[in-house]
């Protein structure tokens, strides 16, 4: 049995996110949530969002993903069955650690979560 994914799986899914972000190939998939998380984060989604997903993406590596074992597979309808990948990252730039969750699919980067780091805790 593989434990997926593996180190090479992870890097490759950053490089295509790196790519996909250069290239404004960026879709969201619950705005609404996504803009609440970037007003506690301190930063403007229509203006911001492009440069701190490729600032944050130079800083992740395999060793900050945090997903699951194989990857959970998206239930919402436009990456559905797609697998998720999940990450947690003392980023400077935004002074928190934060938790990204992407998928992709097509060239695109499906951004699924950004938003701080929310620990789960026992018993909550």
């Amino acid at each position: 049995m593989i434990n997926r994914p593996s180190k090479k799986e992870l890097l490759k899914k950053i490089r295509e996110a790196k790519e996909a972000v250069l290239g404004g190939r960026i879709e969201i998939v619950d705005a609404v949530s996504l803009a609440a998380d970037a007003i506690e984060l301190g930063y403007d989604i229509t203006t911001e969002l492009q440069v701190i997903l490729d600032k944050l993406l130079n800083d992740i590596s395999s060793d900050h993903y945090t997903g699951s074992r194989p990857p959970q597979k998206s239930y919402e309808a436009a990456i559905q069955n797609i697998e998720l990948f999940a990450f947690v990252v003392d980023f400077a730039m935004l002074e928190n650690n934060v938790y990204l969750k992407f998928a992709f699919s097509g060239g695109t980067l499906w951004l699924v979560s950004f938003h701080k780091d929310r620990p789960f805790k026992k018993g909550e």
